[in-house]
């Protein structure tokens, strides 16, 4: 995870993000949020609710970390796709409304966590164990690569460095603990950062950005270079 953010300290770049993504889908038309993502089928309507829904269920995590009490991050997948298949065709006044909302409850969350709540695992929907030091950035996570999601003017180019390589960092971790991951060498060429799956493996190189839309599957590979291969294979599935 490496140092980016620790304790409260990540609501900082939290709530920047936060800010930009409200401000983004403040924005959009009604027709707009009926409009097409990086993630079909689902509409801007879609993820903007899954975003909202995700940030409940990180307060959900932070509460059973808090007092002890197992709480799942979600009922069931089914109820997770109801709920999001119920909200994504609101107001764009009611989809920001529950951005913000819904954010406002996460602060208060993390900051409600008393110092031995931050070494207190709980288990994520993945079935992945995490400590609230490790869990809250993830909604940085949630937050960018579904801002690039609603292709609407922000893109993988516009994550602030930071943050994407914490992001990058995290997925090659979640892909790590996963058997049958691919050998895989990835190079910022931008950055200089270096991500290393097991030993062998084609070599990626590229953009940040670039890395991070292809690795997250969001991109074929627009944009990167590759040697050991014929051309850029597809991302191994992470989540």
């Amino acid at each position: 995870m490496g140092g980016f953010v620790r304790g409260v300290a990540v609501l900082e770049p939290v709530t920047a993000s936060t800010e930009r993504f409200a401000a983004t889908v403040a924005s959009l038309t009604a027709a707009q949020v009926a409009g097409g993502t990086l993630v079909p089928p689902w509409t801007r309507g879609h993820v903007i609710t899954h975003v909202a829904r995700a940030t409940d269920s990180l307060c959900r995590l932070l509460t059973w970390a808090r007092t002890g009490v197992e709480t799942p991050q979600y009922a069931s997948m089914a109820a997770r796709a109801a709920e999001i298949e119920a909200g994504a065709a609101r107001p764009v006044a009611d989809l920001t409304a529950d951005v913000l909302d819904t954010a406002a409850r996460f602060e208060e969350a993390v900051r409600a966590l008393p110092p031995a709540a931050w070494r207190a695992e709980v288990r994520m929907r993945t079935g992945e164990l995490r400590t609230p030091a490790t869990l809250v950035p993830t909604r940085l996570r949630e937050l960018e690569i579904h801002h690039a999601d609603l292709d609407a003017g922000y893109g993988f180019a516009d994550i602030p460095a930071d943050a994407a390589r914490w992001i990058i960092d995290d997925i090659v971790e979640a892909l790590a603990r996963r058997r049958g991951t691919p050998p895989l060498r990835m190079e910022a060429t931008d950055t200089g950062a270096v991500h290393v799956l097991g030993t062998g493996g084609p070599a990626i190189s590229g953009r940040q950005a670039d890395l991070l839309a292809w690795l997250s599957g969001r991109s074929p590979g627009d944009g990167l270079r590759v040697s050991g291969a014929g051309t850029v294979p597809p991302a191994p599935f992470w989540i």
